[in-house]
């Protein structure tokens, strides 16, 4: 088994300044910063650790973003005005496309896992492809599968 190449404690982790851009600032003066991580091989997810200060902002995912609040709280509303509160210990999941508002309390600190979005015909394809390698070999990963994926993740976006 391949030891964790990652062990950190993301709560102390330097992070370093990731503005937001101006036009998505809805109140207050938010301050952003990030530090990524560790990213897979086939280069389609990464871990992330990010904070920001009080402040109001919009924010729209690009990318599959699932967090877990470390720290802090905040409001995030959706576009049918429906408002969830975030607090240490809470998870969400945010998928690419989603947008909404956010609305920081207190000083606000969280872990990401962002992943880039195959398109569904593909994903489930590539799901199929992965269960038929296990069966004809169960003990394989095949490197090939994970270049594939990581291709075909980026070039369908």
């Amino acid at each position: 088994m391949p030891e964790a190449i990652l062990m950190v404690n993301p709560a102390t982790v330097d992070l370093e300044s990731e503005p937001i851009p101006p036009e998505w600032i809805l109140g207050g003066n938010p301050v952003a910063r990030s530090k990524k991580l560790s990213t897979s091989d086939d280069l389609s997810s990464a871990i992330v650790v990010w904070d920001c200060t009080t402040g109001d902002f919009h924010w729209q995912y690009n990318k599959d973003e699932t967090i877990y609040v470390l720290s802090g709280e905040a409001f995030m509303t959706n576009d049918t005005g429906v408002e969830r509160r975030f607090a240490a210990g809470d998870l969400g999941f945010f998928p690419a496309g989603y947008a909404c508002n956010w609305r920081i309390t207190k000083p606000f600190r969280k872990v990401a896992v962002i992943r880039e979005t195959l398109w569904t015909p593909l994903g489930y394809g590539l799901k199929a492809l992965n269960k038929l390698l296990r069966l004809a070999d169960p003990g394989s990963k095949s490197p090939l599968l994970f270049l594939l994926a990581g291709f075909l993740a980026a070039r369908w976006r």
